[in-house]
């Protein structure tokens, strides 16, 4: 049995989830995400509960049941309280501004970057810092890499676009005589 899929969700006051053959739709306070329905899971709410579980032992039942559980928790998790992943840029010369759906970089490049977020993104920007919001925990943790890629931190001197929560690992310059 899964450790994980077993887990019921619990439901908070002012969600709903809507269970459909092919999606599940759970609408809250912040807006409403759509989870698609695994094929060998089954989803049932009751009771404030939400309970996942697989219709036989056969090996992908046994992989989506847990998978099913988490996306579904996740988009609970996403409509009430939402998500949120931190970048911060270091460098001299390094510059942000802007917020909303887009922002401006200056990153030591010839030219300025600029950066669009998709719809469901918003971007707040304070001093050196990034902050990337949403309901959707896929949607927000890809924003964040797809910004960290523009430029990954460099192990000489640590410049670069770094999550809030990342250890660069240092590496010594050339040795002196």
């Amino acid at each position: 049995m899964s450790r994980i899929g077993k887990l019921p969700i619990q439901i908070p006051s002012g969600v709903t989830i809507t269970v459909a053959d092919d999606a599940i739709t759970v609408v809250g306070p912040k807006g409403q995400l759509v989870v698609p329905h695994l094929s060998d899971v089954t989803v049932v709410v009751e009771d404030g509960n939400a309970i996942v579980t697989r219709k036989d032992d056969e090996r992908i039942a046994r992989s989506q049941h847990g998978l099913q559980r988490a996306l579904l928790n996740n988009a609970v998790v996403g409509v009430t309280e939402g998500y949120e992943k931190k970048l911060e840029v270091n460098g001299v010369g390094f510059r942000i501004s802007g917020g909303g759906r887009e922002i401006d970089m200056s990153l030591g490049f010839s030219h300025p970057v600029k950066y669009s977020a998709r719809e469901g993104i918003e971007l707040v920007v304070e001093k050196m810092t990034i902050t990337v919001k949403g309901i959707d925990k896929q949607l927000v943790g890809h924003t964040a890499a797809e910004i960290r890629s523009l430029k990954k931190p460099e192990p000489y001197k640590g410049k670069g676009i770094k999550y809030a929560d990342e250890v660069v690992l240092r590496k010594a310059g050339k040795a002196g005589k």
